[in-house]
């Protein structure tokens, strides 16, 4: 703020003030410089009090905490019935519950709602604690700094923006404009380090993960990679989490920390933070960027060509030595514990159930399990299997992946079970090692899995001998994307080139006619898929067994509808649980069928009738 008589060419300054800026949703600017001062300092909580956003009521609500002598935390939130936005917030204690020994069930908290017009009204209170306040902070109050010069009548001028932040210690920002897409990790340096907010945008999910990072060093905790969500049309990445590194508790060094930045991809590319959570559960170090040196390349990922980020490993350069640190993980702390009580109980009641877990650096990684009627399944129906992944396609909530054969009734029947940390080669190769084991090394003969680089390098090292086709419904998706910008007719002869050569020779010639006459000599998806015409092309595939399999048809999830990859944990075991009786339910009528009902003879051949006691009626 400043008066209309400030001459900032010359070095006096009359009537200047520096005030401390907060929300202009609860700050009533007074004509009066003393009134203002008395209005903003006194002013408590009370029901009625309006803002124009919840981050402003927090705020109003954390200027208040500081001056009355406590800490406040974020607590519940409510969502409308309707569209799910949130409709209401809770702002406690930081004492409040019992969670942590230094917390004592404290009841003290506002409410406030979300009203029509847009504005957040307190509607619920309760000021009194159960404990002692601390010593208030001496900066807790606004201050007003005023010059010994005669006092005159002056108007202030607010700047109305949605929100004013202060920047304690991050050094000067002369311009008051902070651009995020020069900001450099190297915060130590005397450079303004911006809160995150909601609706904060990136060009990049790196510049995200970078941003975040440098405010980690700034407050005084460590970030990792949390979940990642992907597109259900092309499986390109779409959202991704960043977490405190103190997040779930798969090492005694973690507290369940809930804070969090999650980022969105926009159409055009850009990224923005749509999920936040500032709070922590723990205590927060001193400046991270003060007691050791950073480089600009420590815990760098890359992007790949959709716009989220490969799975690699995070690597911290220290000293010039580089220290593997780990991979990143898709799956939630709070999974592993769910999983491990139901594989216990498993195990008292099934001698040959099977479970494996990765673990990487003493943390959990990727999950297998079967049961000893899956192992017994597949040393009958292990030649032809499906590697299932289609969790690919949605906004998962969880990696959920199966292994599933084709029984003697031509119905899928279930040969294990992972949670797949993340879609790296090292996970992949994990994973498929483990089944060998559990399968006592069996190895298939043909296997249906996605076109995935680090599926294809997993299957040629576990599987060399193997056969492997790729998943249609990729093929389909792939298909739609390369080829809607070519003509009517070159799709009608890219169709018959594939659908209806019937020989190697035929289909060779009229690829190559195809590729010349319509000049994609130059074209790299067709010829990446001419490459791997082996795994896809019906031509090829009738040559190897897959059971029956339909070549041009995408193959119905072992589990349908009752389990996905958006069933929410608490759902999940007795979801598993239904789905898996179901299918089992199905194999049994069958083979009642098969026992009790005879097939319909043709003819009166011996042949016929052998056929008939061998053979299932399918």
């Amino acid at each position: 703020m400043r008066s209309s008589n400030t001459d900032l060419n010359t070095e006096v300054c009359e009537n200047a003030m520096v005030l401390n800026a907060y929300p202009i949703g609860v700050l009533s600017v007074i004509d009066n410089v003393n009134g203002a001062d008395e209005g903003w300092s006194r002013m408590e909580p009370s029901v009625g009090l309006e803002f124009d956003t919840a981050d402003d009521a927090r705020e109003f609500y954390t200027q208040y905490a500081e001056r009355v002598g406590f800490k406040i935390r974020i607590g519940q939130l409510y969502r409308s019935r309707t569209d799910g936005s949130v409709s209401s917030r809770r702002f406690v204690c930081s004492k409040e519950g019992f969670q942590l020994n230094s917390r004592t069930g404290c009841s003290a908290y506002i409410r406030v709602q979300k009203r029509d017009s847009g504005k957040w009204v307190l509607d619920q209170m309760k000021k009194d604690h159960n404990h002692e306040f601390d010593s208030a902070g001496e900066n807790s109050l606004p201050t007003v700094k005023q010059r010994n010069h005669s006092a005159k009548k002056s108007s202030v001028n607010v700047s109305h923006r949605p929100k004013i932040k202060s920047f304690a210690d991050g050094g000067s920002c002369p311009s008051g404009v902070i651009n995020f897409k020069r900001l450099r990790s190297s915060a130590g340096e005397g450079e303004c380090i911006p809160e995150p907010y909601a609706g904060l945008e990136f060009n990049s999910a790196n510049e995200a993960y970078q941003f975040y990072q440098a405010y980690a060093e700034k407050t005084g905790f460590r970030v990792r990679i949390g979940q990642l969500f992907r597109s259900k049309n092309d499986g390109s990445v779409t959202s991704r989490r960043f977490v405190c590194s103190k997040e779930g508790f798969q090492h005694p060094s973690r507290v369940g920390c809930g804070a969090f930045m999650r980022i969105k991809r926009k159409e055009f590319g850009s990224w923005i933070v749509d999920r936040l959570q500032k709070d922590h559960n723990h205590d927060l170090e001193c400046q991270m960027g003060a007691n050791k040196k950073t480089f600009a390349t420590s815990k760098k990922f890359i992007e790949d060509v959709s716009g989220g980020l490969d799975s690699v490993d995070l690597a911290e350069i220290n000293n010039g030595s580089i220290i593997k640190i780990s991979q990143e993980n898709n799956i939630g702390s709070a999974w592993y514990r769910v999983l491990f009580e139901y594989f216990q109980t498993r195990q008292s009641e099934d001698t040959g159930f099977f479970h494996s877990v990765e673990v990487d650096n003493g943390r959990c990684m990727s999950v297998f399990w079967a049961d000893g009627r899956s192992r017994f399944s597949c040393s009958q129906f292990g030649d032809a299997i499906i590697f299932d992944t289609s969790y690919r396609k949605t906004n998962y909530l969880i990696p959920f992946a199966t292994f599933v054969g084709i029984n003697h009734h031509r119905h899928p029947v279930l040969l294990g079970c992972a949670l797949v940390a993340n879609e790296s080669k090292e996970s992949f190769t994990w994973l498929f090692n483990t089944w060998i084991r559990a399968m006592f090394g069996c190895h298939p003969k043909t296997i249906i899995a996605d076109q995935d680089m680090a599926i294809q390098q997993a299957i040629a090292r576990i599987f060399p001998r193997t056969h492997h086709r790729f998943s249609m419904w990729q093929i389909r998706a792939k298909e739609r994307e390369n080829l809607r910008s070519m003509s009517n007719q070159f799709v009608f002869e890219y169709n018959k080139c594939i659908y209806q050569s019937q020989s190697i020779a035929q289909f060779s010639t009229m690829w190559t006619a195809l590729i010349e006459k319509y000049g994609q000599r130059d074209n790299i998806w067709l010829k990446e898929m001419y490459e791997k015409r082996e795994s896809w092309v019906p031509l090829y595939l009738r040559r190897s067994f897959f059971a029956g399999i339909p070549i041009g048809k995408s193959i119905e999830s072992f589990f349908g509808a009752t389990l996905t990859a958006q069933t929410p944990l608490r759902e999940f075991i007795s979801r598993y649980t239904q789905g898996l009786e179901r299918r089992r339910e199905e194999e049994r009528k069958e083979d009642f069928n098969t026992w009790n009902l005879q097939a319909f003879l043709q003819t009166k051949e011996p042949i016929e009738e052998q056929c008939r006691r061998l053979y299932t009626r399918t």
